[in-house]
């Protein structure tokens, strides 16, 4: 019987680390990657509006098993709480996440990332629901990025300004640096299948580099998330798919 090769090694390590966000500011991050010399490109995973929950850190260890370098930020960590649900809601009753305070923590995971002996210097970045519309913000402010996929991202088109979000990211377009990938659901109403189509007008008008899939009803908001009741198992399969085809034609090439 002849003998079979060797089946390659496969490992990873996962940990909480610190970094410097927003000013400086230390910042907690869980950092997963691949056991190996590389090169490997990296991938910001950013939180929904529900935190650094473990389905989170759990997508983070999903792209580290597909050979990527992958920090998801706790864009919680100055909230006085380990307990994601109550650092939500602090932070929804201050009219959300400042927005330049956001810029700055996920610039601190982008240079995180390119820092590290491994990476082979392309990054991408990846949201859901809050996290899309930060992957939006951060796509149109900073020249890190090499791709970014926006699952579903809400108030991305709003007329509802903040002193925290005092500009409408559909109002950045302009100045988005790198390729872009949106999926979303048909159901959603945060973004509405007319939010989509707007931010796409804008995209177009702009001549940017982007794919679009929305997917039909009964397909809403969410539905990548399996420890929910929005979980969508067609569409977030088609999803990965389409999210890992489009990071290897943009950060390995």
């Amino acid at each position: 019987m002849p003998s079979q090769p060797p089946k390659p090694y496969e490992g990873m390590l996962a940990e909480t680390v610190s970094y410097a966000g927003h000013r400086g500011e230390t910042i907690s991050g869980y950092l997963a990657r691949p056991l190996g010399a590389g090169p490997y490109p990296g991938v910001a995973v950013i939180m929904e509006v529900y935190g650094l929950v473990p389905h989170i850190k759990e997508l983070a260890r999903k792209f580290a098993a597909k050979g990527y370098l992958a920090i998801a930020p706790d864009l919680y960590t100055r909230e006085p709480t380990n307990d994601p649900a109550e650092a939500w809601a602090a932070v929804r009753g201050r009219g959300g996440l400042p927005d330049d305070q956001a810029l700055g923590d996920l610039e601190g995971a982008a240079q995180v990332l390119l820092a590290l002996p491994q990476c082979n210097g392309k990054i991408g970045i990846i949201g859901y629901c809050s996290g899309g519309r930060h992957v939006m913000l951060f796509a149109c402010n900073s020249s890190s990025l090499a791709a970014a996929v926006d699952c579903y991202g809400g108030r991305v088109v709003t007329e509802e300004l903040t002193p925290a979000q005092p500009v409408a990211v559909l109002d950045m377009v302009a100045l988005l640096s790198c390729p872009v990938l949106g999926l979303f659901g048909a159901d959603d109403q945060n973004p509405s299948p007319a939010h989509v189509a707007r931010l796409e007008e804008e995209l177009k008008k702009h001549r940017k580099d982007y794919e679009f899939h929305s997917y039909p009803s009964p397909v809403g908001h969410g539905f990548f998330a399996d420890y929910r009741p929005s979980y969508r198992q067609e569409a977030a399969v088609d999803g990965w798919q389409r999210v890992f085809d489009f990071f290897e034609r943009r950060l390995r090439s």
